[in-house]
């Protein structure tokens, strides 16, 4: 098997079983043809995008077996019982740095799309955190994909509930990328 972190745009990969994907920008969930042969448009953090028959496809670690490819381990944070609030925020921060969007080769914490990060105690004394975001456009079909990938992943630190919110007040613009994302995406 072939690490996913090997894997450039260009590269051609062979399915050997049914693949399951998401249609991107829609968010479909479908699944790919056993023997197809898929064009990588990218391979970042914990997802593949692929094109087949002039469509995008993003691929969870769950599909990419089937494409020979070996899943990356995920980050997690270590589960420290004392962790303090600042160390948590931190663990949340490298963890969303492992979530892209599957068009755009820049990870969601560049690209500007957290507008907030927050922890709290419930009233039953458990830890909550709330995350609020948003999405380069307003109807994108992948934003329940990209909400759920984030709270699996969050769901590895130590906090009790994960709340990932989606918004659109203030609008996304591209003001609210880093200068590594405009560089990366050539808008600089």
């Amino acid at each position: 098997m072939k690490p996913l972190d090997q894997l450039k745009a260009g590269d051609h990969l062979k399915a050997t079983c049914v693949v399951p994907a998401n249609r991107v920008p829609a968010g479909t969930a479908t699944e790919l043809p056993a023997d197809c042969d898929l064009e990588v448009t990218q391979a970042l953090g914990e997802s593949l995008t692929v094109k087949f028959e002039g469509n995008l496809y993003r691929i969870a670690s769950e599909g990419m077996r089937a494409l020979d490819i070996e899943p990356p381990e995920s980050v997690t944070a270590a589960v420290v019982a004392d962790m303090s609030e600042a160390e948590i925020l931190e663990a949340v921060d490298a963890q969303l740095r492992t979530c892209y969007d599957p068009e755009i080769p820049v990870d969601i914490v560049e690209l500007g799309l957290i507008y907030e990060k927050r922890i709290s105690q419930l009233l039953d004394g458990r830890t909550h955190l709330r995350v609020l975001m948003t999405l380069t456009a307003p109807g994108c079909g992948m934003g329940p994909v990209i909400v759920e990938d984030i709270k699996q992943k969050l769901q590895s630190l130590p906090v009790d509930v994960v709340d990932v919110e989606l918004t659109f007040d203030p609008p996304w613009d591209r003001s609210r990328m880093s200068e590594a994302a405009l560089l990366a995406t050539g808008m600089f």
